[in-house]
């Protein structure tokens, strides 16, 4: 097959550094599991910022998982695009850096995810909800792969 017959599949394989700053750069929601007070695996789609190395989320007062974090750190995280494969996929521990609270840090993050997410009118959405506590989390990954393309990884080929 020529060049162009392979175009569809995009660039297949890890995403180098640039690369990945860029995707987690853009408006792709997170997948965030946590363990919930039995021991069971808790899943919430969810916001995120990717600065400084770290995953920020800013949960609600009352989100569930936010509390769940707070017991216990230990978490998995995917962004994920379905349509072009590209991802990010790791494991980490979250820190409560706010308890919930209003006016706090998590303004700055939360303007800047919801530009980010929902474009100019993204304040519109989060200005008439500023008076309801939330919580500021980071999320420090201690193993991130990444993929993009479409096409198996080496490692799931059988020899």
């Amino acid at each position: 097959m020529n060049e162009t017959s392979e175009e569809w599949r995009g660039r297949v394989g890890g995403m180098s550094e640039e690369e990945m700053e860029a995707f987690l750069a853009g408006g792709t929601v997170m997948r965030l599991a946590c363990l919930d007070d039995g021991g069971d695996p808790y899943c919430v789609p969810c916001w995120q910022e990717w600065r400084d190395g770290c995953f920020w989320v800013v949960p609600r007062q009352r989100s569930k998982w936010a509390r769940y974090l707070q017991r216990d750190g230990r978490c998995a995280f995917t962004v994920d695009v379905s349509e072009t494969l590209e991802k990010v996929i790791g494991k980490g521990v979250a820190e409560v850096v706010e308890e919930p609270n209003l006016g706090g840090q998590w303004v700055e993050v939360a303007n800047r995810m919801a530009v980010r997410y929902l474009g100019p009118n993204g304040p519109s959405y989060l200005v008439p909800t500023l008076n309801q506590p939330r919580w500021l989390l980071k999320i420090t990954p201690t193993r991130i792969q990444t993929w993009q393309g479409v096409g198996w990884a080496r490692s799931y080929w059988v020899e």
